[in-house]
């Protein structure tokens, strides 16, 4: 078997014999054989131990195993505390996304103090397996079909050629015992339920579920360069950029869906987007972390954040110099109340440089074509109830520079 682990890393994964490597140890059946195979093919590792305290003293006892056992291996080890639910509550995400992103967040930052080579994790063909339905439940496309990669940027994967069978056959070859995690046997989360019920069931539809499953995912994994030529050469003759979506490509499901890959959006989200008509014009659509508008003839994409006011560098200057939009030059004897910003609201008017008469912003803006998403992000300079500046694109001729002006006043936004 550490043939067959070896023989994965060299063509999968490439390793040199010299490489530091991190290794994610919780104290389970997986993560502990992990160790002890990276250990035996020669590599120098340390582990890492995230302490969750999710699970009492089952969380404690899951720490004190991994010191013995690290002890009794000679491995160094490092052990971090996170108090999870105040930061899933915090950022108000679940229990499961939060200690995802404490772990990794943690294991990056180690990474980069110890210049270790890589973060090698335990997942194995029954993990891929798991991944692969879970991916078919949502409605993946071929992406989605070749699961969990042996090398994601600084994470690698050497047991994904193993069975969970073939490991606790070498735990128990070795007399090496590991800790259980009790809320694995839980019905509560959707891969548990997969791992008790369906597994099994299609295992005794098919003993070899599993390994097919797999299969599919390396298959996958063959087509998925062409695939990506594929796609990138209909977003090049459909002119489908990062952020925006001709509506004349929503004739592709498949090109929407890998679009928006990775954003969060659901099945039933794409099935509107995909029927956006007219009368949509200005219907938005939200993830947890994105947010797509039907604007005109495009759908446009933006991650989701709280717009923040930009802060403005006042000073009194001889001459204007510096030109661009996020600077702007003012009478500054015509300006008697203190400079201030804020977003732009509905019924906002000024008069924009070069112009004698009031104009709405909004159809300033509009003239622009800025669609809503870009308005959100706008904000004005005011003084008192006038607007002296449209940050980025116009200041207000009331109080325009002219050869009568003594002081000039410059405004520039700080970047």
């Amino acid at each position: 078997m550490i043939d067959k682990v070896r023989i994965y890393i060299e063509r999968e994964i490439g390793l040199r014999p010299d490489d530091l490597v991190l290794v994610a140890l919780s104290g389970g059946a997986d993560s502990t054989a992990l160790l002890l195979i990276m250990k035996e093919l020669g590599y120098e590792v340390k582990a890492l131990h995230c302490n969750f305290h999710l699970r009492g003293e089952e969380s404690n006892r899951d720490q004190a195993f991994v010191e013995r056992f690290c002890k009794q291996n000679d491995v160094p080890l490092s052990v971090r505390h996170f108090d999870t639910e105040q930061y899933a509550k915090e950022q108000g995400i679940s229990i499961e996304m939060a200690a995802r992103d404490l772990r990794y967040d943690w294991f990056r930052e180690e990474l980069k103090a110890l210049k270790a080579s890589c973060i090698a994790v335990a997942h194995h063909r029954d993990d891929q397996a798991e991944t692969i339905l879970l991916n078919l439940l949502r409605g993946t496309g071929l992406r989605g079909l070749t699961g969990m990669q042996p090398k994601h940027d600084s994470i690698i994967r050497p047991l994904l050629c193993l069975s969970r069978e073939e490991i606790l056959e070498y735990l128990e070859s070795k007399g090496q015992d590991f800790v259980t995690d009790s809320t694995n046997s839980e019905r509560i989360a959707q891969r548990n339920r997969l791992r008790l019920d369906v597994i099994p069931l299609l295992r005794d539809i098919n003993p070899a579920a599993v390994e097919h499953l797999c299969l599919a995912s390396e298959n996958a994994q063959h087509s998925l360069p062409y695939y990506i030529k594929g796609i990138e050469s209909a977003f090049e003759e459909f002119g489908i950029t990062e952020t925006s979506f001709p509506l004349v490509a929503l004739s592709s499901q498949t090109l929407l869906h890998e679009w928006l890959a990775g954003k969060g959006f659901n099945a039933a989200q794409e099935e509107e987007m995909l029927g956006s008509s007219t009368s949509q014009v200005g219907k938005v659509w939200h993830s947890n972390t994105y947010k797509v508008l039907r604007d005109r003839e495009v759908l446009i994409v933006a991650p989701l954040k709280e717009s923040s006011l930009p802060e403005l560098k006042q000073e009194i200057v001889s001459e204007m110099q510096e030109q661009g939009p996020n600077v702007a030059y003012f009478d500054a004897d015509s300006i008697t109340k203190p400079v201030e910003v804020r977003p732009i609201c509905e019924g906002d008017a000024f008069v924009p440089f070069g112009m004698t008469g009031r104009k709405l912003v909004s159809d300033f803006l509009t003239d622009r074509k800025l669609n809503r998403f870009e308005k959100a992000e706008t904000f004005v300079a005011t003084q008192g109830d006038d607007i002296i500046w449209l940050i980025g694109y116009r200041s207000d001729n009331r109080y325009r520079v002219t050869d009568a002006t003594r002081r000039i006043l410059k405004l520039s936004v700080v970047c």
